[in-house]
Formats: structure tokens, C-alpha cells, sequence
């Protein structure tokens, strides 16, 4: 009996019944079959080995892949528990689960662990490594996993009421899991443990605390060492470190999860506000406003308060139920309701720099990464639906332009209808055909997110790649066929009848307060000429020369560039070098030679001497820098 696989390219192979996912890896190429971690059979994860029994929709999983490195993680986690009670057979095992960078175990131990004993369970761990050890498969009843796992309390609790159970084995040791995994413990080549902390069961502290693990781990050592030295280098970058010293931003418990701008923070961000509203202005974009706080009946229609409440800050004024905006898209489309549009006056471009806030738990709080409180560069365009497609494109070459400008690259994903979800099936056919098709004219590469859209509509995001490799997620294009129908929004068309808009949610920064994170780091607070809030320091030899260098100053202000005096009574080196590590772009030195002649001498902050400069030949240079923004 034969069955039917699909490919990711739309191909599709008879194969008998019962085949694996590893023998169709080894008949496309060895060298795949080499690779190949897991597969999909639509869009559900197995083992390689397990046999496939009904046609659907296939694809094999490598490292390269985000399941496929949740999968290897996961592996390694059993990897770890295996380790650890080999060495510390009283530990008793909690869960392990992959995470975004790695993975982990919870240990219920007597003794916490030490960094001593870290080494020693990562050399045990590279000896199972060594082992080749299958991972294998197995299902269980309740009686008999219970009898398996009466040493271990937590599996015991996980089991119950469960009436299907899966376990997976490495020679003696075993686990509970519903996998899948990769196909034996030789293809982890480079392992590492990070850290140990203290993690309560279930997260609440009414529970025991437990040891966590964190360890990472690659199908190459050279890849874990790429990622130590990429670690290594996000360190020496870290924004919560630089935004101190530069004196951008800070954080403070009496607001968890909000940052506050300093004077300087607030340059760079208006900086970086004042380019998007000028491009926006290109392209005719307008600009509104909506309020913070909007009613329940609002978010009901939306559709937030059944499918976002749980990240929603709510709140009883006049004893009816009220929410702080998590997005700015439903105070949008009550602007929009205020007049009658005509066809002609399509696509309707309207942006808003709004602030909203989102409920984030107190442990996954990040800097500038991860905050309750945010600026988010939204725009919502409102079209008839022949014009989708081309609106797509549009925003496509903008937030191209955007990213080309801070030397970002970037790879694209598309994420399709996810499970808990508004609209019919039309709408969301229409939708995803639409994305694919603007994306595939651009001849644009992209990959398929299958259920990870956002509830009203599919999306396409913007993955972009900093200076040292790391990705992250920023600009999204969202097509919305069901908030037009829930909010009843029409325009008039050709035919002087109303008719329902489709319309488009799009950021390109993302959080401004996350973008200026990410810049920090990728820059490593080195901030391009335009962009840096400093851009000039003016450094007098001694303090007779301060007149000279306050008319510098001034002359520089004037021209538009922002500056700063060190007339202190400290050494020329001392003031030098704290210009640089301020990161300032350009360090001015005046003493009797430039002020008898009516120069400065020039410095960078990589400790470049220039030498000397008439005022007219520094102010040039500062222009031509400022070309280089858009």
C-alpha cells in the first residue's frame, strides 16, 4: 500500500507504507541523511525512524531549522539528566526543555550544584556523547509508567490522568517524553554548560526549588566555538552595559519592565522617530494619534480581550471594564469610521508612534529587549483588495530602505493561519495568497511559518542580522481581511456603493525602545555620525583656551551638530580617552596652536589623529558624514 508525501515545494513521491523519514533523507543524498535531525508529517514532529503510515504534507528538519534546533536541544537536555544521574544517582529529574538559545533540567538535589561540579557532568556527558547511544521510543500504559517512574516524584505528577505516555532510552537511563529526538547521541559534537540557578517546580514559590542546568549545544565544535567567541563578543555589547555608560537609558523596580530615557537617550530616539516621519512623509503617510486607555466593548469587537487579555493591563473606571492598548490597531480603525472614504482616496496611509504595554512576566524582563512599556512604529494602510498586493511591495522597498541604511541584512518568514484565530477560511486563503505572490514578483526567498500568524491575519517578518551574526525580529506586514468586517469599515466605490477595505498592519523598527537595543549592540555603542547624540567634544588643552573653544562651539551648533565642552582641570590624556569611551565620533583638541590659528585638532574615537583643521574643512567633513543618512 502506497502512500503520498508533499514536499515543501509543492512536489510531491509514492512511497510504500511504513518508510522512514531517514531513508527518504538517504535516497535524496547522503549527505542530507547526514544532516537531518527530525521530519514534519503536516506540520507534526517525529522521530526519523518512526515509520509513516498516511500521506501529508512532508518535510525533514536540520539544524537549520528552528524546530530542528529545538529538537537537537531538546536531545541534549536528555543528554544532561542522563549525565547527571550517572554522577548523582539521589537527583531526582523535573523537566528539559529546549529554549531560545540552548536548553536546561531542573534537579531536585540536596546540595546545590557547583562550578566544579558543571565540568564534571560535561565530561560525563561528551562520554554518552562518545557512546552513540540510540535514542529509542516507547510507549506506555498509566500502570506501567507509574511503576517505571515511582522513584521520581515529578515524572509521577506530570503522568497523571494521562492515559497515552511515551518514554524515550538511552541504554539504561530513560525519560519521559513525547519527543521527538535526534537518532543517537553522537551527533552532538560540541556541547557546553553554561550556568546553574535556582528555579522553583512549576515556577511558584509555594513549590520546592530546584537546580537548573543551562547548557548549549551544535553538531560541530566549530560551531559551538563560533558561538562562544559570538557570546563573548554580545557581552562586551550589551546594551543594559553601554546605555549606562553612555548615558542613554536606565531602569528602575519602581517601574519593572519600563526604561527611562536620559537626555541623551532622548536625541538618539527622536533621531530615529524624526528619519521615520520624514520617510513616512515620502511616501503619504499620515500621522495620528489614539488614546492609551480604551473600553472593553472596543477590545471585544477587535477581538483582543477573547484572544490578548492574558497580555492586557486592565482597568474599572466608572465601573465598566477598560484596557491600556497592547497595539495601537483598534484606536485606527475608530479613526477611520469618522468620514466616508471615496475610492479614489485609496490606499489610506496612516501611521501612529503609539505607546502601548503589554503584560510580561517579571522573569523574562530584558534590558531593552524585553519591556512591559514600548513605542511601536505602527502604520495601518486601508485599500480596496486589488491593491494589496502592490501595498505589500511598497512597504517591502520601505523597510528595505530602513534596514540598508543601519547595515542590516535580513532574511524573510511567512507565517500562516495559527489556531486561535478570527475570519473565514476565504479571507485567510486570500490573504496568504496575496503575501506569497508580492513576495515571489519581488523575487524575495522566503520561508513558510506554518500557524505562527498573528490571530486576525498572515504576516510576513523581517528577521534582520547584526554585526556579529545574531538575528532578530523586528519589521512585520500583516494582512487583515476580518478587523474591516468586525469594525464594519467600508468605502465608497466606483459604483457609489459601499464596500468593505482590506487593509494592512505594518511596523518597521518594531518597539523603537528594542530597535535602539539592538542598534546599541550592533554598533557596540559606536553610533554613526548622525545618529550618535554626541557627535563633537570640544577638549581644551588648559583654561585659558575655553573662550576659543566655547566660539568653536557655538560656530559648530549653528551648523547643526550637537557638541560638547570638557573644559575640566584634568590631563589632555585623561579627557581623550573618556571622550572615547563615551564613543563620541570626532574629539576636538584646542591649545595656543589652534587658537593662533583659528583651528582644531582632530581626533576619533578609535584614536585616529587627524591632525589639524580650519573650522570650514571640519564643518565639510561632519557634512559629508551626515550624507550617509538617507
Amino acid at each position: 500500500m502506497a502512500i503520498t508525501l508533499v514536499f515543501p515545494d509543492g512536489s510531491k513521491k509514492d512511497y510504500e507504507i511504513g518508510v522512514t523519514a531517514l531513508e527518504i533523507a538517504k535516497q535524496i543524498s547522503n549527505s542530507l541523511a547526514k544532516k537531518v535531525i527530525a521530519a514534519s508529517i503536516d506540520n507534526s514532529l517525529i522521530d526519523l525512524n518512526r515509520p509513516i503510515e498516511s500521506s501529508g504534507s512532508f518535510k525533514l528538519v536540520t539544524f537549520d531549522d528552528k524546530e530542528g534546533r529545538e529538537v537537537f536541544w531538546h536531545s541534549s537536555s536528555h543528554i544532561l539528566a542522563h549525565a547527571v544521574k550517572n554522577l548523582f544517582p539521589e537527583a531526582k529529574l523535573a523537566i528539559g526543555p529546549s529554549i531560545e538559545e540552548g536548553f536546561y533540567y531542573d534537579f531536585d538535589v540536596d546540595v546545590a550544584f557547583t562550578p566544579e561540579d558543571l565540568k564534571r557532568i560535561e565530561a560525563e556527558m561528551k562520554k554518552i556523547v562518545k557512546q552513540k547511544l540510540a535514542f529509542e521510543r516507547q510507549e506506555l500504559g498509566p500502570e506501567e509508567a507509574n511503576s517505571l517512574f515511582k522513584e521520581e516524584p515529578y515524572k509521577l505528577e506530570m503522568i497523571k490522568g494521562l492515559d497515552s505516555i511515551s518514554i524515550y532510552r538511552n541504554n539504561g537511563f530513560y525519560d519521559l517524553c513525547r519527543g521527538p529526538h535526534i537518532l543517537n547521541t553522537s551527533m552532538v559534537k560540541g556541547l557546553r554548560l553554561i550556568k546553574v540557578s535556582g528555579a522553583y517546580w512549576k515556577g511558584s514559590s509555594d513549590n520546592r526549588q530546584l537546580q537548573r542546568i543551562y547548557g548549549i549545544s551544535f553538531p560541530s565544535e566549530k560551531m559551538l566555538e563560533d558561538h562562544l567567541k559570538m557570546v563573548e563578543e554580545a557581552e562586551k555589547r550589551d546594551h543594559r552595559k553601554l546605555g549606562k555608560e553612555l548615558e542613554l537609558f536606565s531602569f528602575h523596580e519602581e517601574s519593572p519592565g519600563c526604561a527611562f530615557f536620559l537626555p541623551k537617550g532622548v536625541i538618539l530616539k527622536n533621531l530615529l522617530i524624526d528619519l521615520w516621519r520624514r520617510e513616512h512623509k515620502k511616501q503619504g503617510y499620515i500621522e495620528i494619534q489614539t488614546p492609551i486607555i480604551l473600553s472593553r466593548t472596543l477590545w471585544e469587537t477587535s477581538g483582543h480581550w477573547d484572544n490578548y487579555k492574558e497580555n492586557m493591563y486592565t482597568l474599572k473606571i466608572d465601573d465598566k471594564d477598560f484596557a491600556v492598548k497592547p497595539m495601537n490597531c483598534p484606536g485606527g480603525m475608530l479613526v477611520f469610521k469618522e468620514r466616508a472614504y471615496s475610492y479614489k482616496e485609496l490606499p489610506l496611509k496612516v501611521g501612529e508612534l503609539g505607546l502601548v504595554h503589554r503584560h510580561e512576566l517579571s522573569g523574562v524582563l530584558s534590558g531593552l529587549f524585553r519591556v512591559r512599556c514600548f513605542t511601536q512604529d505602527d502604520a495601518h494602510i486601508f485599500m480596496m483588495p486589488s491593491q494589496a498586493k502592490d501595498e505589500v511591495k511598497n512597504v517591502v522597498h520601505l523597510i528595505d530602505r530602513f534596514y540598508r541604511l543601519f547595515s542590516l541584512s535580513y532574511h524573510i518568514e511567512l507565517s500562516t493561519r495559527p489556531e486561535k484565530s478570527i475570519g473565514n477560511d476565504e479571507q485567510w486563503e486570500n490573504a496568504e495568497r496575496y503575501l506569497k505572490e508580492a513576495l515571489e514578483e519581488l523575487n524575495l526567498s522566503y520561508k513558510i511559518n506554518e500557524g505562527d500568524g498573528a490571530f486576525y491575519g498572515p504576516k510576513i517578518d523581517f528577521h534582520i542580522k547584526d554585526s556579529i551574526g545574531r538575528t532578530w525580529q523586528c519589521a512585520t506586514i500583516q494582512l487583515d481581511m476580518s478587523l474591516p468586517e468586525r469594525f464594519d469599515l467600508t468605502y465608497i466605490g466606483e459604483d457609489s456603493k459601499k464596500h468593505r477595505p482590506v487593509m494592512i498592519h505594518r511596523v518597521i523598527y518594531g518597539a523603537l525602545e528594542r530597535f535602539i537595543g539592538i542598534l546599541t549592540e550592533h554598533y557596540a555603542g559606536k553610533f554613526p555620525f548622525w545618529l550618535s547624540p554626541v557627535q563633537l567634544r570640544i577638549i581644551t588643552v588648559a583654561d585659558r583656551f575655553s573662550a576659543y573653544a566655547e566660539k568653536l562651539k557655538y560656530e559648530l551648533e549653528e551648523n547643526s551638530f550637537r557638541v560638547e565642552l570638557d573644559a575640566r582641570s584634568e590631563s589632555v590624556s585623561y579627557k581623550i580617552r573618556d571622550a572615547q569611551l563615551k564613543k563620541i565620533p570626532y574629539i576636538l583638541v584646542v591649545g595656543e596652536k589652534e587658537e593662533k590659528n583659528s583651528t582644531v585638532n582632530i581626533r576619533t574615537r578609535d584614536n585616529e589623529v587627524l591632525g589639524e583643521s580650519s573650522l570650514k574643512d571640519l564643518i565639510a567633513r561632519c557634512n559629508e558624514d551626515m550624507k550617509k543618512v538617507l
